[in-house]
Formats: C-alpha cells, sequence, structure tokens
C-alpha cells in the first residue's frame, strides 16, 4: 500500500514537473522565439552571401570531387606464377593495396605533383592555387580500396573543378610511375635488362663488323705498304669469329625477350589505370540546407537552456533563504 502512494506521488511530481517546464517555456517564447529565429535568418543570410561571394573569397564555397580509379592486381596469372616482392602471397603479409595507399601519402609523390602543378603545364590556374602544399593535397585525397573487387579510387576535392580533375590525373600518373621505379615487377625489370643488354650486344656487333672491313681494306693495300699479311688474316678472322658469337647471343637475347613480352601480355598488370578523373559538374558539398538545419536546432535548444538557466535565477533572486545561503557561500 505504502509502495502504492509512493510511486503515486512520484508520478504526480513527474507531472508536476513536467508542467512546470513547459510553464517556463510559454512564459520564454519570445524569447525563444526571437533567438532562434534571429539564428536562422543569419544562417540563411550567411548561406546566400557564401553561395554570391568567387569561391575564392567565400567563407563557405563550393568544393568539388573529382575521381579516377585503377585495379590493382595482387595475384598474379599462371603465365608469371610468381609471388611479390612485398609478401608471401595472396591475403598474407603487405600487398600492393598497401603499399599504393601509402605512396599516396608520401612526401615524394607528393613533391612530385605539386612541382608539376606549380612550375608546368597546369598553370597556377588564375592565380587561385599557385600555394599549393603537402599538407593541402594530403588532406584533399582521398584514396579508398575496395578488397572485394581490387579497384582503387583517387579523389580530390577543391573549389576549382578542373583543378580537381588534373591533379587527380597527375597523382594517378605518378602512383604508376612509382610502382615500376620501385621495381616490384620482375618481367618489367627483366624486360628492361634484356632491352638494355641487346642495345650492348648490337652496338659489339657492329664494331666489330667495323674492324673486320678495315682490315680487310688494309690487307688490300699490303703489297704496296707491306707488312705482316698472316698477322692481320688472324685479326681479321678473330674479327669474324667474334661478331659470329654475338650474332648467336644476339639472337638468344632477343628470343628470350620475345618470350618475356608474350608472357608479361598474358598477365595482369599489378597496377593498371582503369578510368581517368573528369570534370565533376556536381558540387559534393557543402550541404547548405542541412548546416541551416543545425544551427537553427542548435539555436533553439540553447534558447530553451537559457529559459531555463533564467528561470532559475529568477526563482533564486525571489527565494530570501536562497539568496541568503548564495551570499553565504560567497563570503565563505
Amino acid at each position: 500500500m505504502e509502495n502504492a502512494n509512493s510511486e503515486r506521488e512520484q508520478a504526480k511530481d513527474g507531472e508536476i514537473g513536467l508542467i512546470d517546464f513547459f510553464a517556463v517555456l510559454w512564459r520564454r517564447k519570445i524569447m525563444i522565439i526571437v533567438i532562434t529565429a534571429f539564428a536562422m535568418i543569419g544562417v540563411l543570410v550567411f548561406s546566400i552571401i557564401s553561395l554570391m561571394l568567387p569561391p575564392e573569397t567565400s567563407p563557405l564555397p563550393n568544393v568539388y570531387t573529382s575521381r579516377a580509379y585503377m585495379l590493382i592486381t595482387e595475384a598474379r596469372s599462371s603465365a608469371g606464377d610468381r609471388e611479390t616482392l612485398l609478401g608471401y602471397g595472396l591475403g598474407r603479409g603487405p600487398t600492393y593495396a598497401a603499399l599504393a595507399m601509402f605512396l599516396l601519402r608520401s612526401n615524394a609523390l607528393l613533391d612530385s605533383v605539386i612541382d608539376e602543378v606549380t612550375f608546368t603545364r597546369y598553370g597556377d590556374y588564375n592565380g587561385l592555387h599557385a600555394a599549393l602544399t603537402r599538407s593541402m593535397l594530403r588532406s584533399g585525397l582521398g584514396p579508398r580500396h575496395n578488397e572485394n573487387s581490387g579497384v582503387l579510387s583517387v579523389s580530390f576535392t577543391h573549389i576549382d573543378p578542373a583543378f580537381a580533375r588534373d591533379v587527380v590525373n597527375l597523382v594517378v600518373v605518378r602512383l604508376e610511375s612509382r610502382f615500376a621505379e620501385i621495381g616490384l615487377d620482375r618481367g618489367r625489370v627483366e624486360q628492361d635488362a634484356l632491352e638494355l643488354h641487346l642495345a650492348e650486344v648490337f652496338q659489339n656487333i657492329l664494331l666489330l663488323d667495323e674492324e673486320r672491313r678495315r682490315l680487310e681494306q688494309s690487307v688490300a693495300f699490303m703489297p704496296l705498304t707491306g707488312g705482316n699479311i698472316p698477322a692481320i688474316m688472324a685479326d681479321i678472322n678473330r674479327a669474324a669469329m667474334e661478331a659470329e658469337a654475338m650474332r648467336q647471343v644476339y639472337t638468344q637475347l632477343r628470343v628470350r625477350h620475345e618470350m618475356l613480352r608474350a608472357n608479361m601480355a598474358a598477365e595482369t598488370p599489378m597496377l593498371q589505370i582503369l578510368e581517368l578523373a573528369e570534370v565533376p559538374y556536381r558540387r559534393a558539398g557543402p550541404s547548405r540546407a542541412r548546416i541551416c538545419i543545425i544551427v537553427s536546432l542548435a539555436a533553439g535548444f540553447f534558447s530553451v537552456l537559457f529559459a531555463l538557466a533564467l528561470e532559475g535565477i529568477s526563482k533564486i533572486r525571489r527565494d530570501p533563504v536562497a539568496m541568503l545561503k548564495f551570499k553565504g557561500g560567497i563570503n565563505a
């Protein structure tokens, strides 16, 4: 019985407290409405002004996001069937995707993009972006890797859509170049070495043929000038034999080079560009409607709290005992 009475009293107290709360809001309704309306009008005017001002001077300019897509292949086809230099296969250890994400944040790649934007064909875009920095580029880039599809998307957000497109394409090209420079694709490294060796062997063949022709010409004038014909003939035979040996080496290298090219053509590249970035025509942000709603709700909540605080202060001032306690607490 006592528990039932206690529950009824608690419910009644809660009901009275709720009534008091709404009573306070009703008494302070003008203040609450004025504060909320002022905040709504202020944020609306701010949004309109930010939309009308030029992007470089606007406090809240429109931003555009341009995006490019690349395919990262972790596993090699049966034609190559080689493990990566980073780990021990798909799903174990570091991966090409992890390396790509690291390179996209590296100072070397960012600096190369900044140099290209600042000093070369991309110019300064009417003077707006001459001061592109590492922090700006690093914060603006948004790389994401989808493990299921292996697609790496690289995006950049900026107030100039054309500039955003150019930066993304530069980053993608630089990333592809960095992968090639690191030498992770052993087939590509071997192909470059073979091409260099082929050029060297071909040059040696030309030199030996030139030496043989020079010796043969000297033999033709030997009866007039005198000389050791057998020694010169030995040099001619040596040059001819060395040239023939070099031709055989060149043939073997050429066959190996063509076989390697065929194997590499059958493989999927570890990193390939699927789609370059284009100029975005739809803005990525900001959502001014959302900002207006958030500011209006925050202003309404603040005005309610302010009304409750004023009501509490008013009650304290009207209560002599509370004022005496308050003054006594201050004196203490």
